[in-house]
């Protein structure tokens, strides 16, 4: 009986949920950026002006998890001509694919920091990422809301392995547009304040 007893309690703590605070990412404050090799000897850098994202922020950091949602029409690479090759078949191909997403799997604990690995999925192509990031926070803001940072290090992606494939060869060896393309993201995101209830 005894037994039975302790089962029980023991199924049960396992099936409640660990307990996390949701928080939505302030675009405002954040920014998710690329650089791309251009011609060998330089850099384009660009941005997506349109996204969205929360994260569920558990007390055992571990058990977190973070969603976000990138409208690929609102890249912005301060050339209108430029964006709408990228937004073309060429590239993004846009109108089938108007979507960047990052659903992370698991959270690990390194050191001081954290590994969030999840599925990166651009142009239908899932592959699993790892995001080594750096959690700032919670605080409260002067209005009354509940505020995190979270500085993500540079994830290098291969964009080829993700259908992106167009490019053109140089007469002095090289590409005129580089597979290696660096993503930089840093967030900041915010939840209501929990108030006392009565």
């Amino acid at each position: 009986m005894f037994l039975k007893a302790c089962a029980a309690v023991l199924s049960a703590a396992v099936a409640i949920p660990a307990m996390a605070t949701e928080f939505a990412i302030d675009t405002a404050h954040s920014y998710v950026s690329f650089k791309v090799p251009h011609m060998v000897v330089s850099k384009t850098k660009g941005q997506f002006n349109d996204w969205s994202g929360t994260i569920k922020l558990a007390d055992d950091v571990e058990k977190s998890s973070v969603e976000v949602t990138i409208q690929v029409a609102s890249i912005d690479t301060a050339n209108e001509d430029r964006d709408k090759h990228l937004r073309s078949a060429d590239f993004f191909d846009v109108d089938k694919a108007p979507t960047i997403t990052f659903k992370s799997r698991r959270v690990e604990k390194r050191g001081e920091k954290y590994v969030a690995y999840g599925d990166l999925t651009i142009k239908s192509t899932t592959k699993t990422v790892a995001l080594n990031f750096k959690l700032n926070g919670p605080i409260n803001d002067p209005w009354g809301n509940t505020r995190i940072g979270v500085e993500v290090e540079p994830l290098t992606i291969d964009r080829t392995e993700y259908g992106l494939t167009w490019s053109k060869a140089m007469e002095t060896g090289g590409l005129v547009v580089g597979n290696d393309v660096t993503i930089e993201l840093a967030v900041e995101a915010m939840a209501p304040t929990k108030t006392e209830q009565s």
